[in-house]
């Protein structure tokens, strides 16, 4: 099949990827000449693991191509997919130009009947402004090729996006009750078929539900998250484990354990811009959604939890002081530092006079820009961070280790060495990597989430088997 991906992102470029690897014609095209441009090298501009080796594979093929060429993308296509950003307005809702301008060229272009995909997360209602904004261009041209226009939501978690897209546990369609709709539906099962063989994964609905799926699959996932946050917070104050709780309310099989570890909060692309674009579409309908207001505020909230414990144990001047930060994407498997909780510790750390020295495996170069725009204007600070190209070298003549991200290889370092390198043995893990007794044995003062001194096992030893890296958000 003949497929064109607009938007080279995230979800773009592994939609791409994916459907080229089973032997369509993929043909991406972005706007932006620099990423097309590092694509075309043979670059990504983009951290995934294994999508390199794919996207390389199918470029020697001949079978996905990059352009930024409009019409050449959009002529002669049986499906175009809109993978486009959809950031936050300023009162929290989805911003849809992007959207709505790749509608536009759709409208320019098309020939013969085409199937308009919208991958993006986009509030109910877009489809409907998706094919308005399609039929102005096409009356403008005096044409009149049969289109459909469907909602197609992505369920990629960054890090893990290969594997959900080619291993769905689900694949939601929503498509008009019409003649291209029908056409649309027949289209939608043949370009899926190759991922839908041992049982039918395909979840036809009308256009609505789809897109309102996707915002709710999101924020269930961000309650279980601030809900288990809140939990935790309260386990400290009556003494409880927060760890042994999660196992005991997690083995209940209407619960399960994905989503249930308490933290320092969530991050990244999908679940903060989600929430806030769901509350406003209730704002919009003269509704109020006052459990996501909860998820949010307790979310912010828990970005400050590891900075309150910091200052509780040196104070508010942290003017003579240095911490070595571990982690600092949103999560592991990914270089995404948007809404990451590392750049709200790291700001408020610096704040109080602080130096910062800071590793992550995967994210320096992001973390760079990132960390520079949050402190724009106050160069004062930004000289007192430094973005470290060795884990252990964070923690030389560091006052404390500070975890923010559950890497794997932060999982057993060098206790001893870690140890030695530190000005003072204290370690604050903002993702329970470790066991409080376990660590008080190797003479660390721990401070973690939700959790007393107890326990008798390593957390990883339950955690490794219940899948803890990947299903922390997506």
């Amino acid at each position: 099949m003949n497929v064109t991906i607009i938007g080279c992102g995230y979800v773009g470029l592994v939609t791409a990827a994916c459907l080229a690897d089973v032997g369509n014609d993929v043909c991406c095209y972005d706007v932006d000449q620099d990423k097309i441009g590092i694509l075309e090298s043979g670059g990504i501009p983009i951290h995934e693991p294994g999508l390199h080796e794919i996207v390389a594979r199918n470029k020697a093929a001949g079978r996905l191509s990059f352009t930024t060429d409009a019409h050449r993308a959009m002529t002669h296509r049986e499906a175009i997919f809109i993978a486009v950003g959809t950031p936050s307005g300023e009162d929290g809702s989805a911003d849809l130009q992007y959207v709505l301008a790749a509608a536009h060229e759709i409208g320019r272009h098309i020939e013969g009947f085409t199937v308009v995909v919208d991958k993006s997360t986009v509030p109910v209602g877009t489809a409907r402004r998706v094919r308005a904004a399609i039929a102005e261009q096409l009356a403008q041209r005096g044409a009149n090729p049969m289109f459909s226009v469907v909602s197609n939501p992505e369920f990629l978690k960054e890090g893990a996006a290969i594997e959900d897209f080619t291993r769905p546990e689900r694949i939601v369609v929503g498509c008009d009750d019409d003649v291209p709709g029908e056409r649309a539906r027949d289209t939608m099962k043949r370009l899926y078929s190759p991922y839908n063989r041992n049982r039918d994964r395909m979840l036809f609905m009308d256009v609505r539900s789809a897109e309102f799926t996707k915002y709710a699959a999101n924020a269930m996932l961000a309650t279980r998250i601030s809900f288990m946050n809140e939990l935790a917070n309260l386990a400290e104050r009556v003494g409880a484990d927060i760890e042994a709780v999660r196992r005991g309310i997690g083995s209940d099989p209407r619960i399960g354990y994905h989503f249930l570890y308490a933290g320092c909060g969530y991050g990244g692309s999908c679940f903060p811009k989600d929430v806030r674009a769901l509350m406003q579409t209730a704002r919009d309908e003269g509704q109020t959604l006052r459990i996501l207001d909860a998820v949010s505020e307790v979310n912010a909230a828990q970005k400050q939890v590891l900075v309150d414990k910091i200052v509780a144990r040196f104070g508010e001047d942290l003017s003579d002081r240095t911490f070595g930060v571990w982690g600092l994407a949103f999560k592991p498997g990914t270089d995404d530092m948007r809404e990451a909780p590392s750049r709200v510790l790291i700001a408020a750390l610096l704040e109080r006079g602080a130096r910062v020295a800071a590793f992550d495996p995967v994210s320096m170069k992001e973390a760079q820009r990132a960390l520079a725009s949050d402190l724009r204007g106050r160069p004062e600070a930004l000289a007192r961070l430094s973005l470290v190209e060795d884990q252990m070298d964070v923690a030389s003549k560091a006052d404390a280790l500070v975890i923010m991200t559950e890497w794997k290889a932060f999982k057993s370092p060098d206790f001893d060495s870690l140890k030695a390198r530190l000005k003072q043995p204290i370690v604050f893990d903002g993702r329970n990597l470790y066991e409080p007794p376990a660590m008080e044995e190797l003479g660390f003062e721990y401070h973690s989430i939700g959790r007393p001194g107890g326990g008798a096992q390593w957390a990883g030893d339950a955690r490794d088997t219940l899948g803890r890296t990947a299903d922390v958000s997506v």
